[in-house]
């Protein structure tokens, strides 16, 4: 496998899992969330990744969540599945679920908490590859996990035989550059590449897309992707400025929340524009504050999202 064996790209939602007040699963507002993004025009999306929650889930639960955004997709667009976890066999077992339900790939971060060497990260990949069925995405998520994969071990992974593409959400730009320039040709690169920096380097470097968290700003991003491949640079230039607006006025340059927890301000957000309506699991807690609220609010208006 290679970046030829998918056609993904373009702009991805990682979206929200869905769940009642009283912290159970809802599956009527899981299939609602996905309709939205396929209505909303989105190239793809990611199930269980940062913004899932998939960290208060268990196993069973997250098996769960792919199967029903698998049939709430119904084949309009890809679906991937994010299987972090501790360990490899953690992993390949969440992936075979994924598999079982339906999914066009699979995706995880190194493990979490255990900062694992370059070598050692790179054996995880090695372990995962060697056993799963589906198109793997390898994920860099130094937020999450606590590290940085290094270009070297990224050369190492992208040669495995079922990476597909590496999901490159790091705050460092050159490294972001790095990974795009050495391993484009090679497998489909997904980064902050909605703006007129990105666009630069989707134009002479590569880049296929951008996962983002949630999918607010589908009515900019997806505009901008359309028009960058039917080659209007004039057209896309002012649709990656407004996205760029409005993710900059919810996400911190290392990827957290300006307003709470980048899943709390997201559901938020999203209830605000009247969209699906979900909550948060504990840890994590919503945003009630008021004042924060408006200040949501008053973000989404001046993006012209509301009234």
């Amino acid at each position: 496998m290679d970046r030829n064996t998918v056609d993904w790209k373009g702009y991805w939602p990682a979206a929200p899992t869905a769940f009642t007040e009283e912290g159970s699963f809802d599956d009527q507002v899981m299939r609602e969330i996905i309709e939205l993004y396929v209505q909303a025009g989105v190239h793809g999306v990611l199930i269980n990744g940062s913004a899932g929650e998939w960290w208060a889930q268990t196993d069973e639960e997250r098996t769960n969540t792919a199967r029903v955004a698998v049939e709430a997709a119904a084949g309009r667009i890809p679906v991937i599945v994010g299987c972090t976890s501790f360990t490899a066999d953690q992993v390949l077992r969440l992936a075979d679920g994924a598999a079982e339900a339906g999914a066009s790939g699979v995706l995880t971060t190194p493990p979490p908490y255990a900062h694992p060497t370059q070598q050692e990260v790179l054996q995880f990949y090695r372990d995962v590859d060697a056993q799963v069925q589906l198109p793997l995405v390898a994920y860099n998520w130094p937020r999450g996990a606590a590290l940085e994969i290094e270009l070297d071990t990224a050369r190492h992974i992208a040669d495995l035989e079922h990476v597909v593409a590496i999901k490159n959400s790091t705050a460092d730009w050159v490294r972001v550059v790095d990974f795009i320039e050495a391993l484009a040709g090679q497998v489909r690169i997904f980064s902050s590449l909605i703006n007129r920096r990105g666009l630069a380097i989707m134009r002479e470097l590569g880049g296929d897309g951008y996962i983002d968290g949630g999918g607010i700003g589908a009515p900019f991003a997806v505009p901008f992707f359309e028009n960058l491949w039917a080659g209007d640079l004039d057209a896309a230039r002012p649709w990656a400025d407004k996205w760029w607006a409005l993710t900059s006025s919810f996400i911190a340059p290392d990827f957290g929340g300006r307003f709470g927890s980048p899943s709390s301000q997201l559901k938020s957000a999203m209830a605000i524009l009247g969209q699906p309506v979900s909550h948060v699991r504990p840890p994590l807690q919503p945003v009630t504050d008021p004042v924060l609220r408006q200040a949501i609010a008053d973000r989404l208006r001046d993006a012209g999202l509301i009234d």
